[in-house]
């Protein structure tokens, strides 16, 4: 059974809150020189855990993913058949 995810970006003041913020959902990146974390958390569940993280005092800012709202068709994705010619020769 797949849970629909979602990215969830969390800026901090300092890396020494990380324990708390990974209480919220998976975390799996976390930039010490930028002070950005990046959660996954359960797209049902972003708005409630996105209010919470902003109520704490050492989150400067929260984004949240747009990748789920992107377009992964694309109109081309057929070959064109003179560049195929020209990579045999």
């Amino acid at each position: 059974m797949n849970t629909k995810r979602q990215g969830l970006i969390v800026w901090f003041q300092h890396m020494k809150n990380l324990r708390q913020i990974k209480r919220y959902g998976h975390l799996l990146y976390a930039s010490k020189k930028m002070r950005y974390a990046v959660l996954y958390v359960n797209s049902d569940e972003i708005c409630e855990i996105e209010l919470r993280l902003q109520k704490l005092s050492f989150i400067s800012k929260t984004e949240r993913s747009s990748k789920p709202f992107v377009s992964t068709t694309y109109e081309n994705a057929i070959p064109d058949k003179a560049k195929q010619y020209d990579y045999k020769l």
